[in-house]
C-alpha cells in the first residue's frame, strides 16, 4: 500500500470476494454481536460496536492480573507500566508508525488530542496562524478562537491546492507569524468523503517564507473506523494525528495523539503540568518545576493514565485482527456495501419520476472507491411534490422500526452550510427562530437545517442496506395508487357531544378519567389539575417523558377533591417501596424544598422554575418505578415569581380547507407562518392548554390499522387527549365525519345539551355555554405507540398515521384547544353538546356581537 494513501484499485477485492465475505461474516455476526438482534444499526460514524469476544478477553485479562497505579514501584504498578508501554508500541504498529519517529499520547478522545495540540501552540510567544478545511469537525474549528495571528477556513480542496502551490494572491496568511498550523479531517464525518492525505507531506515540503514553521494536524477519527492509516513514511506523515479508538473497535472509550518526534517542540511549550509529568516541583519559598524529558508522552499525559481502558485497547487490537482479518478487508467490504446502498437509494423515485433522496456526495468522491469515499451517506428526503420531509419525522419512524441512525448538524458546520446552501445570515435567523440541533424545528425558510446520516461499519451486512432502503420506500416514496392524506369531511352541521374527559396530573404519566356526572373547571391554562406536576431528573432537572421511560404510563393518578389529595399508584411495583404516594392538592409550602431558591427545570426546551417536593420517600418511589434518579415537581397556575410558559400551537396549512390544494401523500405544504394571535399560558403540556380528538377520526384510523396483516386497533388513551368528542349515535349510517375537527375554528359547548342555541358566553363555571378556540392540529411523535395500559411500546398507530396523516412532511392527529374569551374560568362535563364553528361562520353563531373573535 502506498504510504499516506488509501488502497490502490489493484488491492481492492472483487465483488464476488465481498459476497463470500458477507455470507461468512453473517455467522460471526450472530456470535459476536448479540446486541444487533432485532435492530438495524446505521450509526457507525458515531461509534462502531464492540464484539462479544472483546469484552470476554478484557474481562479475563482483568481477572487474571493485579494492576496498580503506574506511578509507583510496586509489582502491581510495574506490571501496569509494562503493559501500557507494550500496548503503546502495539498501537503505533497498527498504524505502521515506528517508535523511533513517533510517540503516542493517550488522551480521552480525538477532541482532547486537538485541545492538547492547541494548548501547546497557544503558548508560543508570537502566537500562531490557523487554517482549517470546511469539512472539519466542530472540535477542530474551535481552535481558531485562540489563533492570535489569524485564521482561515478553506472552502474547497481547490483553495487548499492553490494555497499549497502559491498560485495567485492568497490573503489567508498573516504577516510574519511565528508558527502556522493547517488542520483537516482525513474523512469528513458529514458525508464520508475522503480528503487527500498527500497534503501533509506537501505542506512540509513547501518553502513558505511567511511562516517560521508550518505544521499539520490530521483528524483521522472517521477514516480509521473502516480504513487503514499508514504512517511508515515519516516525511509524508502529519505532524499530529488524532483519533478515537471507539470509532475503530467500539470499546474502549479512549483516544490518541500521535506526534512526529521532529514536531514535538511546539507541544513542549505548554505551561500547565500535572501529576506524573514532572521530575520535581517546589511550592514554598521558591516556585519552580522540572519537566520529565525522557519522552514526549511523559510530559503530556497528565495524572494517572486510564489504566484499564488502555488494557482494554490491547484486547481490542488482538480481537479486531482475529474477527476481521485486516483493516484493508474491512475497508473493501464496507466500501462495497456503501456503493450498494448509494445505488439503491439513488434509484428511488416517486410515481411522477421525482427523486426521493437528495444525497450530498462531493463531486470528487465515488461510492465503491475507498480512496475517495467512506461508507457514509448524508441525505435528505423529498416528497412527490419536491418538498423537504422533516428529519425528525424520519427519526421518529426509524425509532419505531428499530433503525439506529443520526440526523441534524452532525458537528460539521462547514459541511452542513455548504451542502444545504445556508448562508451565515440564514443560520443566525434559524437560531433566533429556535432551531437547535436535535429539535423538531428542522425546516426553516424552505430549507432543511440538517441532514440524515447513515453509516456502515465492519459488522454491517447486506440486510442492513436492504432494511433501510425498504424503510425509505415504504414511508417516503409516493406511489400512483397511494391514497392521499386523510382529510376532514366538511359537511355542514354536526351532532357532536363530549364522550369523555381526562386529565393527566403528572406530565407523561397515566391519565385520570373525570367522572361522567361531574362538572370540571377549565381555566386559561386548561382543565383543572391537568399537567401541573412532572417528574424531574435529580441531576439535570429535565422533565422525564414516556419517550424514554414508557413505564411512566403505569403511574396512575387519582384526584380526590373531598380529601384534597393527589394519589399516584403503581400496582406492578414489586419492591419494598410503597406502591403508592399521596400529596395534597393545596400548595402546602412545607411539602417543598426551600422556596427561597426555586430550582430551574427544563420542559420541552423551556426553562421554568418549579416547586420540588422535599420528601425522600417520594423521590424513592418514582426513582424505583422509572429506574432513574428523579423526584416530583409542581408548576401551579399563575405561580408567583415563577416563569410562565405559553402555547406554541398554530393552524397548519392543511387546515385551511378553502385554499389548501391537496397533494399526494406525504403532503407538500409550506411551513405554516401564522402564529397565535395572543400568548396563551400553559402549564406542563407540550404545546397548548387542551388537546381534543374525535372518536370518528379514531375509528377511521383504526379501520386503516386493522386493514394491515397484523393490525390491531389502538385505544383512545394512546393520544392522551383531554376531550374526546363523539357523534350522535342516532345519526344515519354513512354520515360520520372523521377529521372534521381539522376544519373547525371554534366550538361551542352547551351544558348537558340544554339550550344549545344560546349565545350567552360563559362567565362562571355554572354558566351553560362555553366557547373554545381550536389553535391548530397536533403534531404527533412516537410516544403514541406506548400502550397506556401496559407501558409496552409498539409500532402503531404512528406507522399508519405516517402513511395517512402526513402533511408538509409532518404527522398530525387531534387539535390543540383553548378556552375562548376573557373569562377566567368555565366548566365542561361528559355529555355536553358540541356545535362546531368553521371559518366564516362566526357571525352566524353570534360570536361577533360578543367580541369573541
Amino acid at each position: 500500500m502506498a504510504t499516506m494513501k488509501n488502497p490502490s484499485a489493484a488491492e481492492q477485492p472483487t465483488q464476488e470476494d465481498n459476497i463470500i465475505y458477507n455470507q461468512h461474516f453473517d455467522v460471526t455476526r450472530e456470535r459476536e454481536f448479540p446486541m444487533l438482534h432485532g435492530t438495524t444499526y446505521l450509526d457507525h460514524a458515531g461509534t462502531t460496536l464492540y464484539p462479544k469476544s472483546l469484552i470476554d478477553d478484557f474481562s479475563k485479562e482483568m481477572i487474571a492480573n493485579l494492576l496498580g497505579n503506574p506511578h509507583s514501584t510496586s509489582a502491581a504498578s510495574q506490571r501496569a507500566t509494562r503493559q501500557i508501554e507494550d500496548i503503546r508500541l502495539k498501537t503505533l504498529q497498527f498504524f505502521n508508525a515506528s517508535s523511533d519517529n513517533f510517540d503516542l499520547v493517550f488522551v480521552a478522545n480525538a477532541t482532547a488530542g486537538i485541545k492538547l495540540v492547541m494548548e501547546g501552540f497557544r503558548e508560543h510567544a508570537d502566537g500562531f496562524w490557523y487554517g482549517y478545511h470546511k469539512d472539519a469537525h466542530t472540535s477542530m474549528v474551535g481552535v481558531r478562537e485562540v489563533a492570535t495571528s489569524g485564521h482561515h477556513c478553506f472552502e474547497s480542496d481547490g483553495e487548499v491546492e492553490e494555497w499549497l502551490e502559491e498560485v495567485g494572491t492568497m490573503k489567508v496568511s498573516p504577516n510574519n507569524p511565528a508558527l502556522g498550523l493547517f488542520a483537516y479531517p482525513a474523512q469528513s464525518n458529514f458525508n464520508g468523503r475522503r480528503l487527500p492525505l498527500s497534503w501533509t507531506g506537501r505542506v512540509r515540503s513547501c518553502n513558505r517564507v511567511q511562516f517560521k514553521k508550518m505544521y499539520t494536524l490530521l483528524d483521522a477519527s472517521a477514516l480509521v473506523s473502516t480504513s487503514s492509516l499508514d504512517l511508515s513514511n515519516v516525511s509524508l506523515a502529519p505532524d499530529y494525528t488524532v483519533l478515537s479508538f471507539y470509532k475503530i473497535f467500539g470499546f474502549p472509550d479512549l483516544g490518541a495523539l500521535i506526534v512526529r518526534k521532529d514536531s514535538s517542540l511546539p507541544l513542549q511549550r505548554r505551561k500547565y503540568f500535572g501529576g506524573g509529568t514532572v521530575e520535581m516541583v517546589t511550592c514554598l519559598t521558591e516556585q519552580w518545576h522540572i519537566k520529565k524529558s525522557s519522552s514526549l508522552h511523559e510530559q503530556l499525559e497528565d495524572g494517572t493514565l486510564p489504566i484499564h481502558s488502555i488494557i482494554a485497547l490491547g484486547s481490542a487490537l488482538s480481537v479486531h485482527k482475529r474477527v476481521y482479518g485486516s483493516i484493508q478487508r474491512v475497508s473493501s467490504y464496507t466500501s462495497a456495501l456503501a456503493k450498494e446502498l448509494y445505488d439503491r437509494l439513488s434509484l428511488l423515485r416517486h410515481f411522477n419520476g421525482r427523486k426521493a433522496c437528495e444525497i450530498y456526495r462531493d463531486c470528487s468522491s465515488v461510492y465503491g472507491d475507498s480512496r475517495s469515499q467512506g461508507p457514509v451517506i448524508a441525505l435528505s428526503l423529498k416528497n412527490g411534490a419536491g418538498d423537504w420531509i422533516s428529519n425528525s419525522e424520519v427519526e421518529k419512524l426509524a425509532f419505531i422500526k428499530n433503525i439506529q441512525l443520526r440526523s441534524g448538524g452532525l458537528c460539521n458546520p462547514g459541511g452542513i452550510a455548504s451542502s444545504l446552501g445556508l448562508a451565515p445570515r440564514e443560520m443566525k435567523r434559524n437560531f433566533s427562530a429556535g432551531q437547535r440541533c436535535g429539535n423538531e424545528n428542522d425546516i426553516i425558510g424552505g430549507k432543511p437545517t440538517g441532514v440524515i446520516r447513515v453509516s456502515l461499519g465492519a459488522m454491517s451486512n447486506l440486510q442492513d442496506v436492504t432494511t433501510f432502503v425498504e424503510f425509505v420506500s415504504e414511508f417516503f416514496v409516493d406511489r400512483q395508487d397511494m391514497p392521499g392524506p386523510a382529510m376532514p369531511i366538511t359537511s355542514s352541521g354536526g351532532n357532536f357531544y363530549v364522550e369523555k374527559l381526562s386529565i393527566y396530573p403528572i406530565k407523561s404519566c397515566g391519565g385520570w378519567s373525570i367522572p361522567p356526572n361531574a362538572r370540571w373547571d377549565i381555566g386559561a391554562e386548561g382543565l383543572a389539575w391537568d399537567r401541573e406536576w412532572c417528574l424531574v431528573h435529580q441531576g439535570t432537572r429535565a422533565a422525564l417523558s414516556q419517550k424514554r421511560y414508557p413505564q411512566m404510563a403505569l403511574l396512575k393518578p387519582i384526584i380526590d377533591l373531598e380529601k384534597g389529595r393527589l394519589t399516584v399508584r403503581y400496582n406492578s411495583l414489586t419492591t419494598s417501596i410503597l406502591s403508592e404516594i399521596s400529596v395534597p392538592l393545596s400548595l402546602d409550602p412545607t411539602q417543598f424544598e426551600s422556596p427561597e431558591n426555586f430550582p430551574t427545570s427544563r420542559v420541552c426546551d423551556d426553562t421554568i422554575q418549579t416547586h420540588i417536593y422535599a420528601s425522600k420517600q417520594i423521590a424513592a418511589f418514582f426513582t424505583t418505578v422509572t429506574g432513574t434518579p428523579c423526584t416530583l415537581a409542581r408548576f401551579p397556575p399563575n405561580p408567583a415569581g415563577l416563569l410562565t410558559r405559553y402555547s406554541k400551537a398554530h393552524l397548519q396549512p392543511h387546515q385551511n380547507i378553502t385554499t389548501a390544494k391537496i397533494k399526494s401523500m406525504p403532503g407538500a405544504f409550506p411551513t405554516a407562518s401564522n402564529l397565535p394571535a395572543r400568548p396563551r399560558p400553559i402549564l406542563l403540556s407540550n404545546e397548548s392548554p387542551i388537546l381534543t380528538i374525535s372518536r370518528s377520526s379514531l375509528n377511521r384510523l383504526n379501520e386503516r390499522i386493522k386493514a394491515t396483516p397484523t393490525g390491531k386497533a389502538v385505544h383512545a388513551s394512546a393520544f392522551r387527549a383531554n376531550i374526546i368528542l363523539a357523534e350522535d349515535p342516532s345519526s344515519p349510517p354513512g354520515t360520520e365525519q372523521p377529521y372534521a375537527e381539522d376544519a373547525w375554528r371554534y366550538m361551542r359547548v352547551a351544558n348537558g345539551g340544554n339550550d344549545s342555541q344560546s349565545t350567552e358566553q360563559t362567565t362562571s363555571p355554572h354558566s351553560r355555554t362555553t366557547y373554545f378556540e381550536l389553535l391548530g392540529a397536533c403534531r404527533r411523535c412516537q410516544m403514541v405507540c406506548v400502550d397506556q395500559r401496559s407501558g409496552e411500546r409498539g409500532e402503531e398507530p404512528f406507522v399508519t398515521l405516517a402513511k395517512t396523516r402526513r402533511f408538509g412532511g409532518k404527522v398530525f392527529f387531534g387539535v390543540h384547544t383553548a378556552l375562548l374569551g376573557s373569562s377566567a374560568s368555565a366548566s365542561v362535563g361528559v355529555g355536553d353538546q358540541v356545535v362546531p364553528i368553521r371559518e366564516g361562520e362566526e357571525e352566524e353563531m353570534g360570536m361577533g356581537e360578543m367580541g369573541l373573535y
